[in-house]
């Protein structure tokens, strides 16, 4: 078994650069990889050239111990990864006579002829270890280079991956990394920013990633083994207080949920410029039926009003995207039979907006049987960006309120 601590991905198509084909590949590896304490510093695709295979093996190199290659290993004429890997490593091309058998058998086995251009996969880089392919043709490779290695793996994301876990993991051993994900809500990016950003020089900058969605912010810390991720997440779950909803895995609206739940509330919507987005979002979490009633999608003021009892004179008065429409949407969410009620109204865009009002407006409000809480806040972005970041920053305000009684 090897030790490892920095890897780098290399992804071989022209296919990943000149069509919408992505690279899966490395995202499949990163964490297993992670999971053994190596961590994938670098990643990067090139076109089926061989020259530019070499380059970029030789650059690798020299940012890790461990460098991964997938993709170019097949039979055709743009298959040239073994070309540009025996390029970057100055060794040659032999062909492995027991393989070149191996592959005749495969294909008698499937009732097929023996392609001439097949004898290509029995073509080793000089001084390789052959990594067996149970699920498909090509084999893979690993390659010892110094105290370095290069391991060569096929495309197809289910032969790479039975290769990675038979034959490629077990010989790699890191340090002992551990990752903690920290859920932010109601908070954007820079903001979540200056909030920790003095804990940088405690741990280590390079420790932390804040990766932004629309609405959650992911605070990624990586630690050296748990006694440092505990230290880690203490200080940064004090200072996040309260934006904070969860570990790893948990979605927003299970933590509402989960909330709501805790206080034996039943949970209506009442939606307009998200039109139904909230909605969607909660019952996509298995058993959200024990707590989410249900909601409304008044779009139209008309609506408002019949189904949610918002006065017309009201809206008339303040219009439909104001602090008392929200209100009194939530209000009227909680008539359809639920303790805790969520009101929302904005305006999404690209359209519709005026100086006092831009777009990207959007007033949410919660009731519960003891308060009434609104926020206002100004998004900026596409239509979508606008509905999906309103849809989130409103879940957020229901799970504050809810555990502030």
């Amino acid at each position: 078994m090897g030790s490892y601590s920095r890897a780098a991905f290399l992804a071989v198509g022209s296919e990943l650069l000149r069509t919408s084909r992505l690279d899966t590949n490395s995202l499949l590896v990163a964490p297993k990889l992670l999971a053994r304490g190596v961590e994938l510093v670098e990643k990067r695709c090139v076109p089926d050239d061989a020259a530019a295979i070499a380059r970029a093996v030789e650059e690798l190199l020299g940012r890790g111990e461990l460098v991964l290659v997938s993709g170019g290993l097949g039979p055709t004429a743009d298959d040239v990864t073994r070309e540009g890997v025996a390029q970057a490593l100055g060794r040659k091309l032999v062909r492995d006579q027991g393989l070149l058998a191996a592959l005749a058998e495969r294909y008698r086995r499937l009732g097929r002829p023996v392609p001439a251009i097949a004898a290509r996969m029995a073509e080793l880089v000089e001084g390789c270890q052959v990594l067996p392919n149970p699920r498909g043709t090509a084999p893979g490779m690993w390659l010892d280079v110094g105290a370095k290695a290069v391991v060569l793996l096929p495309g197809v994301p289910e032969e790479l991956e039975t290769i990675l876990e038979l034959h490629v993991l077990p010989r790699v051993q890191g340090r002992e990394l551990v990752v903690r994900t920290l859920k932010v809500g109601g908070r954007f990016e820079s903001e979540v920013e200056q909030r920790v950003q003095h804990l940088y020089q405690r741990f280590g900058r390079e420790k932390v990633t804040i990766l932004a969605g629309r609405g959650v912010v992911d605070l990624v810390l990586l630690a050296e083994g748990p006694g440092e991720l505990a230290a880690m997440e203490e200080a940064f779950a004090a200072v996040l207080g309260e934006d904070l909803f969860g570990r790893d895995e948990t979605s927003l609206p299970e933590a509402v949920l989960a909330a709501c739940r805790n206080r034996g509330f039943l949970l209506a919507t009442a939606e307009s410029c998200t039109g139904g987005l909230v909605g969607a979002l909660l019952t996509q979490v298995p058993g959200a039926s024990e707590v989410y009633v249900g909601g409304v999608v008044a779009y139209a003021n008309p609506l408002k009003t019949r189904l949610l009892g918002v006065s017309e004179a009201l809206l008339a008065q303040v219009g439909a995207v104001s602090r008392e429409v929200a209100e009194a949407m939530a209000l009227g969410a909680c008539r359809l039979g639920a303790q805790c009620g969520l009101g929302i109204t904005g305006i999404a865009g690209p359209g519709g907006g005026s100086a006092e009002k831009p777009v990207g407006t959007v007033h949410m409000a919660v009731a519960t049987p003891t308060r009434l809480v609104h926020r206002m806040v100004r998004f900026g972005g596409s239509r979508n960006t606008v509905r999906e970041l309103a849809a989130n920053f409103a879940l957020d305000l229901v799970r504050r309120t809810v555990r502030e009684g």
